[in-house]
């Protein structure tokens, strides 16, 4: 069964390797639609970064050349790749990992500004052990005061569950240690990790577009003994569904209901999708009850308000062939592993 662990460690060991990350590339890479003016912020607190040897990567899903130029005239060192239709999240992601150099890739929304020392602090976290393949950082909501995230990990329910999500920062979370999955809206990712989970060209996977996907390649990495770590010094601030949601819905919990039916319908697909490929039997039987507990609230809520989505949700059954195959795919990944 799954597990999750948060326990102190000694840096002895990454005082003694640390000094050789710093030939390492960082590649940054961020995804935009262009709302508002969040792309700029975020270039701006990474030109500031004590850690300077960086890959900047954009991939624009904006559907707009007049915003990319602009972006590129203001920050002419970065590399900017415009799509003719929208990649979302995991698509994007796919794209500026396949054509990125680093040793070491830090995946970022748009709506993220990082501390100065966020790369500095967050890479050590890689040096306390070989087998650590994501690394967190404190993330705070903008306001500064409440967390965001401070490690991913799934619910009795089958849910991605944030830890710390929503309550104020009063130096709980002061202790680093070992996590199960980091957040996907700042996710700092080993490139040898990344390779050894990654199923065809698909490190994060595609089918998921946005929702799900940093707990499906957490808890996949985790199957192929990967292990997430948590750096309190490393902090980066997070506006709450700066993109996804509508305006009045920015930072407020229970997003469902500032989603459009789209992306609605792509949250209630990402949960299944991502127990049928990493849940094992035994371990679906037991959580089975919250399972179930969930669904009922979950029907229960479209039911009243948004039963529009009742017709749209058999939609979904198109992707069941596909995650049956990925699922096969890793069960055998990790036996010849």
């Amino acid at each position: 069964m799954l597990k999750l662990i948060f326990e102190s460690h000694s840096f002895n060991k990454v005082r003694d390797e640390y000094p050789k990350v710093r030939d390492k590339i960082v590649s940054v890479i961020i995804v935009t639609c262009g709302v508002r003016d969040y792309l700029r912020s975020c270039l701006d607190s990474i030109r500031k970064q004590t850690y300077k040897n960086l890959e900047i990567i954009v991939i624009d899903n904006s559907l707009n050349q007049d915003f990319s130029r602009k972006i590129v005239k203001c920050y002419p060192e970065i590399k900017i790749y415009s799509e003719s239709v929208n990649l979302f999240y995991s698509g994007a992601l796919n794209k500026g990992m396949r054509i990125s150099k680093g040793d070491f890739i830090l995946c970022l929304n748009d709506d993220v500004v990082l501390d100065k020392r966020f790369i500095q602090e967050a890479l050590k976290g890689f040096f306390n052990d070989a087998k650590v393949g994501m690394v967190s950082g404190k993330i705070l909501r903008s306001d500064r005061k409440t967390v965001d995230s401070t490690g991913l990990y799934p619910t009795l329910w089958r849910t991605a569950k944030e830890r710390g999500y929503g309550f104020k920062d009063w130096g709980q979370y002061e202790k680093q240690g070992y996590i199960f999955g980091v957040s996907g809206a700042v996710a700092f990712f080993r490139r040898k990790m990344l390779e050894s989970v990654k199923i065809d060209f698909d490190y994060f996977d595609s089918d998921f577009r946005m929702f799900y996907e940093d707990l499906d390649i957490a808890w996949r990495a985790n199957l192929f003994d990967w292990r997430a770590y948590y750096i309190p010094c490393a902090i980066a601030y997070h506006i709450r569904g700066g993109t996804a949601r509508q305006g009045e819905g920015i930072d407020k919990p229970f997003a469902r209901r500032y989603l459009s039916d789209e992306l609605h319908l792509d949250l209630i697909k990402n949960r299944y999708l991502s127990m049928i490929k990493n849940e094992s039997v035994f371990d679906f039987l037991v959580h089975m009850p919250f399972i179930f507990f969930y669904d009922f609230l979950t029907l229960s809520y479209i039911l009243f308000f948004r039963p529009a989505l009742l017709k749209k949700i058999p939609l979904n059954l198109r992707y069941l062939k596909s995650v049956l195959q990925k699922r096969r795919i890793i069960k055998n990944k990790r036996r010849v592993g």
